[in-house]
């Protein structure tokens, strides 16, 4: 998985110039011409031979329709796109962050298809996809592909610590087993004080959230038992490493970190395996996967899905065949063949084993079915700008009283989220 994918989730949106998307007109061209439909696609979601597959394949299927894919980077995308949708001029399908429908969706500047929700098969659509993708009970993001943490660990420590990752399953066992592997010089886990999304995820398998909204208020829930829970089971693993208290896992690059040779575990992206080989070639072969465990062994830990989601821009002037692009990309056979060449989750459920014989993506893909989204608030980059959440970690992490400051963070939330725009 590409690490663009997750890192997006808490950029600033920076500002950056519209560049010429549509060609105009109505869906009919003059008689013999090709609709062209532009498209937006983000930087490294697709490879170059994967684009051009999908190009060849859909125009085939579809003579009268020409695909032009413009590649746009991550940075400054969001007021990119935001001057997109409030144009004349905009393209046919973008690319977003999955979290990043609900700001757009707002204006109104987007497509609504909770009609075609069905045809393009929802009912299986993963829920940290498709819930960010809906707004006020309406659809507007067409779930694209996930990718979500996992633990990357060194296949060697745990044999020389007599550790079989095969058999963690709950949280207790990855205590016990991280606790086995935290000696003679070895960091049983490397988990910095402030990464608020594997936070996320215990919160979530304790059946709490960040935020909770009832009758259209928003209200911070790091204060309710469940999430009260989550954090102390945080507080037991982060202690058996020595993640810095006051940092997140890009500060320094956790996979940088491990590199050095004395780390048995992270929680990251399985991508993040490919930055640490390249930081010490003498690790490669020794690094694996599993899905963050959960509280039961029956079912795996929650974790946060990152990904993206495909729109359509309410101004588009080409709409029929923009659902005709979507219903290509997001259904099963691309999927497939999007997953086997990116590494990627596919958007369905049922399409997990299209990335079985990839040990990394198919840990992904274990957690990602019960995966979630942040609260689903166009407010919410405005709580991730100031993040009281990882101000809240460091201050128990440090000492202080897990209740009183959990109180004071949920606070930060509420008045964040309820604020005006």
């Amino acid at each position: 998985m590409k690490s663009h994918s997750l890192a997006l989730l808490t950029a600033v949106l920076m500002s950056a110039g519209l560049t010429a998307c549509s060609s105009g007109g109505g869906s009919e061209g003059a008689a013999g011409e090709r609709t062209a439909l532009d498209v937006w696609l983000m930087r490294d979601s697709v490879s170059a031979a994967f684009q051009k597959e999908f190009e060849t394949g859909f125009e085939k299927a579809h003579p009268d329709i020409d695909v032009k894919i413009q590649i746009q980077e991550w940075e400054g995308v969001g007021e990119k796109v935001t001057a997109a949708l409030a144009s004349n001029d905009a393209p046919d399908v973008i690319e977003v962050g999955n979290t990043q429908v609900a700001q757009y969706a707002q204006s109104g500047g987007l497509t609504d298809f909770t009609d075609q929700v069905d045809e393009l098969g929802g009912d299986k659509w993963l829920k940290g996809l498709a819930e960010p993708g809906s707004y006020e009970g309406r659809q507007y993001g067409i779930p694209f592909y996930a990718a979500n943490r996992v633990v990357v660990y060194r296949t060697d420590l745990f044999e020389k610590a007599g550790v079989d990752a095969g058999r963690i399953k709950t949280r207790d066992q990855w205590i016990a087993a991280t606790r086995k592997l935290d000696r003679g010089g070895t960091q049983g886990i490397y988990l910095p004080g402030q990464n608020w999304y594997a936070l996320a995820g215990f919160i979530w398998d304790e059946g709490g959230d960040l935020a909770v909204e009832t009758e259209g208020r928003w209200r911070g829930a790091l204060d309710s038992p469940a999430a009260l829970r989550a954090m102390a089971f945080y507080q037991r693993l982060q202690a058996l490493g020595k993640g810095p208290e006051d940092s997140d896992e890009a500060r320094p690059p956790q996979a940088e970190v491990m590199a050095k040779g004395e780390v048995a575990q992270i929680i990251a992206t399985p991508g993040n395996a490919n930055v640490v080989v390249q930081n010490n070639p003498g690790l490669k072969g020794k690094l694996g996967f599993f899905p963050v465990p959960g509280k039961s062994a029956r079912t795996p830990g929650a974790v946060f899905t990152g990904g993206s989601d495909l729109v359509v821009p309410a101004v588009a002037a080409h709409q029929a065949e923009a659902l005709t692009f979507l219903r290509e990309l997001t259904g099963d056979a691309w999927q497939k063949k999007l997953a086997a060449a990116m590494s990627y989750v596919p958007n369905k459920t049922t399409l997990a084993g299209a990335v079985a014989s990839d040990p990394g993506a198919a840990a992904m893909a274990a957690g990602a079915a019960r995966g979630h989204a942040t609260p689903n608030t166009p407010r919410w980059a405005a709580v991730e700008a100031k993040n009281p959440v990882k101000e809240y970690m460091t201050a128990v992490l440090t000492g202080r009283d897990p209740k009183t400051e959990a109180a004071k963070a949920s606070r930060a939330i509420t008045a964040t989220l309820n604020s005006a725009s």
